[in-house]
């Protein structure tokens, strides 16, 4: 052991640096949170209320100016924008129970109530509804629930049966079999059939093994096709349209992307979180104090609201940066849609904007992006690319895009499997790896190939 002096370089950050860096990394409604609690700790804030009538300062002004630009632009906007700033969702199809943010409870209890059901059955039904899983499935034992209600089996079972009875049918079934032979007893179009596939071969039916079903049951394949067919029109989670009302969370835009006529106009959403002021009392006191300990304190205070109103607007003006970037690479996908996008990394922005890539990395997290194809994080906007052999880079989606015409136009009696699928897309200058075809053709939806052969 000895005794040495060395010298040595260290990278500390400040306070305040990390500070800063904290602030440009909150989302608008992390950041609505962090001021409303840094306003309780710091005497010296004032919080500025803008009220309808308060239009008068700049700051207000921008504010009226971007909610008049949300009115305005063209039909496109109009459609989308309306839509979020009114709540007013259109029902798309007759099951979509969800659209007026109902949950399954609600719903089923709403079908219950009547003038014979006694206050003690109501709270029953709740209780067993509210056990039901997000799939709707009621998978406590029956013993266990009129052990809790101090029932009889029985009577607990007639109370399940009467939820079974009701829409969305498939609802309170203990696993997806049961679910499913709800569904077609509702339909009236169950067999024993139908029954004994759903109860005993739903593996082989996700592979698609029609012709091992058939011999088991001695059916004819195409009796068993149709049967499968019919199964899949068939919902495995009939709770599926419904609010879950404990992991309901609401995404707000931290970036509005407007399209007028001739351009795109990018407003970062800064009228969410409340906007603030040094106190003018407190200030004048800090002037004209003598009590040292007091002007300390709230010289501190004073610094403290200035720093971190100093460090909003540069998160907005950071944000609106890679915003605008971020528009000006991706245009066509703002224009044309999904299909549209190009490649685009963290470091290309970071040289687009001569920024450290930690820096744009801190200002896109858990940020959201509205336009009128929709609501997407930040990061959706970065895109690997593939490279052809002609040296073209082309998106993951414009891969998926060429999987599917490949599958489309396979024979469906003699389907590809994923190597020949690879070796198809070389052909059109695509080098992927076997894995990655497989993993880009499970985002599709798409089965194997056992899954997509055809008798």
């Amino acid at each position: 052991m000895e005794i040495a002096i060395e010298t040595s370089q260290r990278q500390h950050l400040s306070q305040k640096a990390i500070q800063s860096a904290e602030i440009l990394q909150m989302n608008s409604t992390e950041l609505e949170q962090y001021i409303e609690k840094m306003a309780l700790e710091n005497p010296v804030i004032e919080m500025n209320d803008f009220s309808s009538e308060s239009y008068s300062d700049a700051a207000s002004s921008d504010i009226y100016r971007k909610n008049e630009w949300l009115s305005s632009g063209d039909t496109q906007n109009k459609i989308y924008y309306k839509q979020d700033r009114e709540g007013a969702i259109e029902e798309n199809n007759w099951h979509d129970n969800n659209a007026d943010g109902e949950d399954l409870c609600d719903y089923l209890m709403s079908q219950l109530i009547s003038p014979e059901l006694s206050a003690f059955d109501q709270k029953v039904y709740e209780y067993i509804i509210l056990l039901l899983d997000e799939r709707g499935y009621l998978c406590e034992d029956t013993a266990n629930i009129a052990k809790n209600l101090k029932l009889s089996n029985e009577r607990i079972s007639t109370y399940i049966d009467t939820i079974k009875s009701l829409e969305p049918a498939g609802v309170g079934a203990k696993d997806l079999s049961e679910c499913l032979i709800l569904q077609l007893k509702r339909r009236k179009t169950i067999t024993p059939t139908k029954e004994k596939i759903i109860s005993e071969y739903l593996t082989d039916i996700a592979k698609n093994h029609i012709k091992k079903i058939s011999e088991a049951l001695n059916v004819s394949t195409r009796e068993i096709a149709d049967i499968i067919e019919e199964i899949k029109t068939l919902n495995p989670k009939p709770a599926s349209h419904f609010t879950n009302r404990e992991n309901l969370k609401y995404i707000t835009p931290d970036v509005v992307v407007v399209k007028f006529e001739d351009n795109f106009q990018v407003i970062v959403n800064d009228s969410r979180f409340p906007t603030f002021s040094v106190s003018e009392f407190y200030q004048s006191m800090c002037d004209s104090t003598d009590d040292k300990d007091a002007k300390n304190y709230l010289s501190q205070k004073i610094r403290q609201a200035d720093w971190v109103k100093k460090c909003v607007a540069q998160r907005k003006d950071t944000l609106m940066r890679v915003s605008e970037a971020i528009v000006t690479r991706q245009l066509d996908f703002f224009m044309f849609g999904n299909l549209s996008k190009k490649p685009l990394s963290l470091e290309d922005l970071s040289a687009m904007l001569d920024l450290h890539t930690s820096t744009v990395s801190r200002a896109m997290k858990g940020k959201y992006l509205q336009c009128a194809w929709g609501v997407y994080p930040l990061n959706y906007f970065l895109v690997k690319s593939a490279q052809t052999n002609t040296g073209e880079e082309l998106t993951p989606e414009h891969v998926k895009a060429m999987i599917a015409d490949i599958i489309e136009s396979e024979d469906k009696k003699k389907p590809y499997n994923d190597r020949v699928i690879g070796e198809l897309l070389e052909e059109r200058g695509v080098s992927i790896s076997r894995r990655t075809v497989a993993k880009y053709r499970d985002a599709l939806g798409i089965p194997d190939k056992t899954g997509r052969r055809e008798l």
